[in-house]
């Protein structure tokens, strides 16, 4: 008996009519339904749920349930938040959309980074973007402020014989402005960074280390930034140490002569190549991306951390003491921002103690209480778009007389 036409199926599991063969049609049920099901009982699970690191919040609770009529009303509202950040395959969906907006549309997927040339990210919150641009200078009321607080505290620390340096790292725009995008242009050539140092040395007494120089002619020779991370390298920061020795050196009058970094035949040096660092991270996709990590440290180092008992490797610390074994050597304390963390090695070395805050303004009774002779104050060049520094010495410092115009160095 010769089949009818509707039960003639070909090689690919349809009939002649067109429709697929019932095993497909349930088969195809099948995949839907589990399709469906999979995301909710995997979130259930705890698979691969959750943010990923570059979003840098905290997790949506779970929805609490009281028997009031404003907590039962809140339950859904809640509920839709708490599954949206931890329904299952999230982090790898997003990390995979990031992946490709910016490796294969070339956008950033996220606001906060910049997608620069030949792989370069930048940072551009906190004022990054706007320091670049130099779209909005400081006012003379703003210089005048700068100048007061900084004298102030100054003054303040020389009454007690303490060195002081107040210390600018220029953000990494700065020195490689040539792999930003195309696409922004400055608006203005002089940075806020030039008119507070310009300013400071005209009007003040305040010792102000602008670090740019030193690094535009430091990266002729290497590079001293990161590509994937807002902040310099181990050479980088080789390079800023050895500006901030050799200018606290000038400054102490003849008072600390051993403060001398020696050169770089003194430190190993040892390349890798690892995950992209904090911009990567940002973006999530720091898996995707690499860094050639430029390492550098002593060869016989002598100086330890003391504070916190088990620190962060990477000097990622709020409050962070070393002690060297020299007891000659002078104590140091170090008002700082991120740019710091990779100071702390380079410069420990030169210091009896030395405690690094992560801090921008000073604080009188730090310095008090640790009793030393030099005090560094850092601020990265971005955070003069956001920020006006606080005053804590104007009570307490004696009034000074204004110094002749370009006196500071």
């Amino acid at each position: 008996m010769t089949p009818s036409p509707a039960a003639v199926t070909s090689s690919q599991g349809t009939t002649r009519e067109g429709r697929l063969h019932p095993v497909w049609e349930r088969a195809l049920v099948v995949l839907f339904l589990v399709t469906l099901a999979l995301p909710g009982l995997a979130t259930l699970a705890g698979v691969d749920a959750g943010l990923t690191r570059g979003e840098n919040r905290d997790l949506a609770p779970a929805p609490t349930l009281a028997f009031t009529w404003a907590a039962i009303a809140a339950v859904p509202t809640a509920f839709t938040n708490y599954f949206q950040d931890h329904f299952a395959f999230r982090g790898r969906l997003v990390r995979w959309q990031a992946a490709f907006r910016l490796l294969v549309l070339r956008v950033s997927p996220s606001p906060t980074v910049l997608r620069g040339k030949d792989g370069w990210l930048f940072y551009r919150d906190d004022g990054a973007l706007e320091d670049y641009l130099n779209q909005s200078p400081l006012s003379p009321e703003d210089l005048d402020e700068w100048a007061a607080t900084l004298q102030h505290t100054r003054d303040w620390l020389a009454q007690r014989g303490i060195t002081y340096l107040f210390v600018i790292a220029p953000d990494k725009h700065q020195v490689y402005p040539e792999f930003m995008p195309e696409t922004i242009q400055r608006t203005a050539a002089t940075s806020r960074t030039a008119q507070l140092v310009a300013h400071l040395r005209a009007h003040t007494t305040v010792p102000v280390l602008d670090l740019l120089p030193a690094m535009l002619a430091a990266k002729q020779e290497a590079r001293i930034y990161h590509r994937t991370d807002s902040h310099w390298n181990d050479l980088g920061a080789f390079v800023a140490a050895q500006a901030i020795l050799g200018r606290l050196r000038e400054g102490s009058g003849g008072r600390l002569p051993g403060l001398a970094l020696g050169d770089r035949r003194d430190f190993i040096r040892s390349d890798a190549r690892g995950p992209g660092l904090d911009l990567a991270t940002m973006l999530g996709i720091e898996s995707w991306l690499h860094e050639d990590d430029l390492r550098m440290r002593a060869r016989q180092p002598e100086y330890r951390v003391v504070e916190p008992e088990h620190p962060d490797p990477a000097n990622i610390e709020g409050r962070l003491a070393t002690a060297h074994p020299r007891a000659d050597l002078p104590r140091a304390v170090v008002f700082r921002d991120s740019f710091g963390s990779a100071l702390v090695p380079f410069l420990s070395e030169h210091f009896s103690r030395a405690l690094y805050l992560w801090e921008y303004d000073i604080d009188p009774g730090v310095v008090e209480r640790e009793r030393p002779q030099i005090v560094i104050q850092e601020w990265a060049g971005r955070r003069f778009t956001t920020r006006m520094p606080y005053d804590a010495f104007a009570a307490t410092a004696a009034p000074a007389a204004a110094p002749a115009a370009g006196r500071q160095q």
